[in-house]
């Protein structure tokens, strides 16, 4: 349970400074960055991430582990399970966080605990009780009541929230599959991220990037935009923290408490964009009771709070 709070509080950080990167000048300059920001800035997060991993797997002597994991039945889950976090999940994730901003595009991506528990449901045969089809049904009211909210800034409500499709649907797929992997093929977590990240990256450069035709955006990017890029680089640390974490407490605990915890971070998010970037657009009423509502709800329907009530372990999916 601890990591599962370390890693929302991680990528509540993450979210911080993603935001702070995609508000400077080569993020926000002209049309064609406003369509192509969140592409590159998927791409250069990811790879930074994997960058990132591969030189603490190489300190940490799992190089060959790592390689060996890949080769696996659980490792091909991994990578599958990277494609569609990444180029699926992440890219949706920056599409909400670039045009509903840091504090919303935190909250509003928190529905994918509640997409995995479905998900969960069907292809793991976790239960599905209904009053958690009730609390899915109050986090999506609650997502779309965010768009009312007065003083939010947002550049296109209907492309993010085209976004927090993306991300529930990614993230929410991702989780099943690795907590199923992880337990299943034993796997080191830190060489997991690795592969997911790597892999990733990979697709983000060789196929989504020259399919939206932003390659050249990126490389512009690379060569005038060094805050830019700094700022990207410092948010996927922060993510690679909370990814670590976030594998250690599937691993342990299973899909759907891990994303419960995870889901801090929608709480955690509008706090520190208060403190440190000034974003005072969270203390409205309207704001902060669906901020409130989508955390709460988010986390009732990914858990089943009757069993945890009674002191029932809940189901992971796994037998024995």
């Amino acid at each position: 349970m601890f990591y599962g709070l370390g890693a929302g509080l991680a990528w509540a950080a993450e979210t911080v400074l993603l935001g702070l990167a995609l508000s400077m000048s080569p993020f926000v300059t002209g049309t064609q960055a406003a369509a192509l920001a969140p592409f590159a800035a998927a791409f250069l997060h990811d790879a930074c991430s994997a960058l990132f991993m591969t030189v603490l797997n190489l300190l940490r002597g799992k190089g060959k582990e790592t390689v060996r994991l890949l080769g696996t039945r659980g490792g091909r889950a991994i990578a599958l399970a990277a494609v569609i976090g990444g180029p699926v999940g992440m890219t949706g994730y920056i599409l909400t966080v670039h045009h509903l901003g840091p504090s919303f595009g935190a909250v509003a991506s928190a529905v994918y605990p509640a997409v995995g528990a479905v998900l969960a449901w069907i292809f793991l045969k976790e239960k599905m009780q209904w009053y958690r089809w009730v609390f899915l049904a109050l986090t999506l009211f609650a997502v779309y009541g965010l768009s009312y909210s007065p003083g939010m800034e947002i550049r296109s409500f209907w492309l993010g929230l085209a976004g927090v499709l993306m991300c529930a649907l990614g993230w929410g797929s991702e989780a099943v599959i690795l907590a199923h992997s992880l337990r299943s093929a034993d796997a080191d977590p830190g060489c997991a991220l690795q592969i997911r990240q790597t892999v990733s990256a990979i697709v983000h450069g060789l196929a989504v990037l020259p399919l939206v035709r932003g390659w050249t955006f990126t490389a512009d990017l690379l060569r005038h935009g060094a805050s830019a890029v700094g700022a990207v680089a410092l948010a996927a640390l922060a993510a690679t923290v909370s990814y670590l974490l976030y594998y250690l407490a599937l691993a342990r605990i299973g899909a759907s408490r891990t994303m419960a915890l995870n889901i801090s971070y929608a709480a955690w998010a509008p706090l520190l964009a208060l403190l440190f970037l000034g974003d005072r657009s969270i203390l409205g009423p309207l704001p902060a009771g669906c901020a409130a509502a989508v955390l709460i709800f988010g986390i009732l329907a990914a858990a089943d709070p009757l069993a945890l009530k009674n002191g029932d372990a809940p189901n992971t999916g796994e037998k024995g």
